[in-house]
Order: C-alpha cells, then sequence, then structure tokens
C-alpha cells in the first residue's frame, strides 16, 4: 500500500497504489493552503478503501520543482508519516517528471512540461516520451517563458506554462494536463520501484525539495 503525496503547485493532493493500480485519489486546488490540505487529503484517500496508517508499506512525494513553503509541507508529511510508521524513509520524485508520466499512454515524441513559478517565471523540462516512458532529457530549470530556446518553447507543452504565457508557449498539447495528479505520480513511483525501466529519465530521489532558487528570507547578518 504506497502513499503518493504532492504539494508542488496549487494542487494538493494524495493517491493510494497497491504496486499494480491507483485504488484511491483525492485532489484540492488552493496555492495557498497546502498545510490545511494534505492531512484531510491522506486521511481521505486511507478511507476511500478502509485503510489506516498502519496499513502503509512506502511513502514516496514529490519534491519539486515548487514553491518554499508547498514542498516543505509535502516533504515533511512525508518524513512524519514514515517515520511514526516505521516505515523506510520516503523517496522522492521530480514532480515534472509526474505530469509528464501522465500522458504516456497518448503521446509519443517530445514534449515540454512547464509549470508556474511565479515571479513571471516557469519550472521546466523536456522529455521524450516512448514505450510508455517519459524519459527527461533537459531540466529541470526555471526560467521566464519567453527566455526559453525557440526549439523548447515550440513543443507540445503540458502545465499551466501555456495558459499563463499563451504568446511564449503557444503549443499546449491538446486535452493535456495542466496539474499534477497525484495517481500519476503513485503509478510512476510504483514502477520505478519496481525498476520496470532502469533507463528512464525519471528517477527515485531523496526525499529532499527541489527548489532551483534561493530563498526570498534569508537571516540578517550577525543573527
Amino acid at each position: 500500500m504506497l502513499l503518493a503525496i504532492d504539494t508542488a503547485t496549487g494542487t494538493v493532493g494524495a493517491a493510494l497504489h497497491d504496486g499494480d493500480r491507483v485504488l484511491a485519489e483525492h485532489v484540492a486546488h488552493d496555492v495557498r493552503r497546502h498545510a490545511e490540505l494534505l492531512a484531510p487529503a491522506v486521511a481521505d484517500v486511507l478511507a476511500q478503501v478502509g485503510a489506516g496508517p498502519a496499513d502503509l508499506t512506502a511513502v514516496v512525494c514529490g519534491v519539486g520543482p515548487g514553491p518554499f513553503t508547498g514542498l516543505r509541507v509535502g516533504v515533511v508529511t512525508a518524513l512524519v508519516l514514515a517515520r511514526t510508521q516505521d516505515l523506510d524513509a520516503p523517496q522522492g520524485i521530480c514532480s515534472l517528471d509526474a505530469l509528464a508520466h501522465q500522458v504516456v499512454d497518448r503521446h509519443q515524441g517530445e514534449l515540454l512540461v512547464a509549470t508556474d513559478a511565479r515571479r513571471k517565471e516557469v519550472y521546466w523540462a523536456r522529455y521524450r516520451l516512448e514505450d510508455g516512458w517519459a524519459r527527461r532529457v533537459e531540466g529541470p530549470g526555471v526560467a521566464r517563458a519567453q527566455d526559453l530556446p525557440e526549439t523548447l518553447r515550440r513543443l507540445p507543452t503540458l502545465g499551466r506554462g501555456p495558459e499563463l504565457y499563451p504568446e511564449a508557449l503557444p503549443n499546449p498539447l491538446a486535452d493535456g494536463p495542466v496539474d499534477l495528479s497525484p495517481g500519476a505520480l503513485a503509478d510512476l513511483a510504483a514502477a520505478l520501484r519496481r525498476n520496470a525501466h532502469p533507463d528512464a529519465g525519471s528517477a527515485l530521489l531523496p526525499p529532499v525539495p527541489l527548489y532551483l532558487r534561493r530563498p526570498d528570507a534569508v537571516a540578517m547578518a550577525g543573527s
């Protein structure tokens, strides 16, 4: 019983996976209430299948890139759950990898994932989709959408980037998701844990937030 949680974007979510399929999923949309919404999301997916925290066998979390507060909430929650249930340390997954994974069954070739990084920027990564896997071939990075090379900006694009910056990212993938599904994160994690494709660009990571930026708040000199 694998629990996946992600707080890397404005979507706060949790999902349960039994190794073969997604059993339950809960998604809420709020860019500022990650801490308030994540615990109820975890409780809801457990309740959907009549399980409790003691039934969990593994925890994974999206590690971004994303905003500081949101990422900390998800990673700390994963660490606490794993520790209190005497599980192995949670494993992390690049949230952009999981977003690309959502379309592997209906898209082939290259695409760009571009999510909202605020400050008029996007978090981005380039992928090659083939044989049911999304292999990351460039990124992740953070930049203004219009500053990305034209070869990237012209690719079919997932995420909220094309919605926010349509002139710079003019090719949103038709019917493509704009936010990460925690079920996709769980499914990718389960596949990677099975070593189903060890050469895939996606990889299991330590549970460490992938910020890509320095924090706005810094300690005062001499403090």
